[in-house]
């Protein structure tokens, strides 16, 4: 099977929302997510990627995954090109590598790792043959066999990354907490008023309000 590397940093990126997409992958939802692959476009359905975190500490491979989606283009005015070129994947395996990895940089220094370019400045450069079954390997023995995750065919609709998929969460849940703020309000507002009585000021004070001290003062 043909594999690639896709890059993270932290230093680009800090990605908040990973503890959360790991526990998701934890739990074994078929999560997907959109990462830029450079300039190949030699990436298939059904090859497999890894994840590389570089800059920071802890370093090393942390993710795993099976592309969805091949390359395709995505308007991006920072690019010479006026595009970047994305790919969609479902994850395997994740581990919230703002704490741990799965195969550290020092180990990746050893052959027959070390015939591989590790720390690539763009993703979705292949990962040669002897260092891919190596990495299969290690990788087995780590995190052990499970199947290949489910994914729903979609159509000419990309995925969305896990940064949009948490913010439309978040937008959602707003939706939700002013939908039932506003409830609220309308059954406060609605309760029936005694005959002859006068509005609330909604605060739930009645305007009709007699022998108090109006005037806030002696």
């Amino acid at each position: 099977m043909t594999a690639f590397l896709l890059i993270w940093s932290p230093r680009k990126w800090p990605w908040p929302e990973l503890p959360d997409v790991a526990k998701r992958v934890a739990a074994g939802e078929a999560v997907t997510d959109v990462w830029g692959c450079g300039f190949s476009r030699s990436i298939l359905p059904g090859d497999r990627v890894f994840i590389h975190r570089v800059t920071l500490e802890p370093k090393g491979v942390f993710a795993s995954g099976y592309v969805t989606r091949a390359p395709y283009e995505v308007p991006d005015a920072t690019k010479k090109r006026g595009y970047r070129l994305c790919i969609d994947f479902v994850y395997d395996y994740l581990v919230d590598a703002h704490h741990e990895v799965v195969v550290s940089r020092d180990e990746l220094r050893q052959h027959p790792f070390s015939v591989q370019t590790w720390d690539a400045q763009t993703s979705g450069i292949s990962i040669k043959p002897i260092a891919e079954g190596a990495l299969e390997k290690r990788w087995l023995e780590r995190t052990g066999k499970r199947p290949r995750p489910a994914v729903a065919p979609h159509a000419d609709e990309p995925a969305k990354s896990t940064k949009e998929q948490a913010t439309q969460a978040w937008s959602e849940a707003n939706k939700a907490a002013a939908g039932k703020r506003a409830a609220r309000v309308a059954m406060y507002f609605g309760k029936a008023k005694r005959p002859g009585s006068a509005p609330g000021d909604g605060e739930g004070n009645n305007g009709g309000n007699s022998g108090g001290n109006s005037g806030g003062g002696t």
